[in-house]
């Protein structure tokens, strides 16, 4: 299986809208992906928790009953498991673009797997660095879709 790496505001946009194609994906696609993220999603998440709860018109309950939803088919890595070249590396593709995004880099690295993020300034700047594990939505979707109708 394809090892996916996910970024927070993916994470986002599935509680957002559980719905959504990112929503889908998230919830249903453990069976053709395997998902991964570093431990810090957690901390986003709940550090942006009233916000989303307002957008999405959530419950705190209902807030926690999607979180869960969600963030059960994501592998939660302990990133002080990377070894330190790893993130080095990481940290020098991200220093120019969101410094802040090196663990996600250094969590695909360490795994072999494709990042997938919804940030646009980060996807660009990697892009032009020569970065090749990336994947988006739209890519990860149809698979998902060929994937569904093969199984049925």
């Amino acid at each position: 299986m394809t090892k996916i790496i996910i970024d927070t505001n993916i994470v986002f946009s599935a509680l957002l809208n559980t719905n959504s194609r990112i929503g889908q994906i998230l919830i249903n696609g453990n069976r053709y992906y395997d998902f991964y993220s570093p431990e810090y999603i957690r901390f986003e998440i709940f550090e942006h928790k009233e916000k989303i709860k307002t957008i999405a018109k959530l419950t705190d309950n209902e807030f926690l009953e999607i979180y869960e939803l969600i963030i059960r088919n994501i592998t939660i890595l302990n990133h002080t498991l990377i070894p330190i070249e790893i993130y080095k590396k990481a940290e020098v593709l991200c220093k120019t673009i969101d410094i802040d995004d090196t663990v996600f880099v250094a969590v695909a690295e360490f795994t072999k797997g494709e990042l997938w993020t919804g940030d646009l300034k980060l996807l660009k700047g990697l892009i032009e660095k020569g970065y090749k594990r990336l994947i988006k939505t739209e890519q990860l979707y149809q698979n998902f879709i060929v994937n569904e109708k093969i199984r049925k």
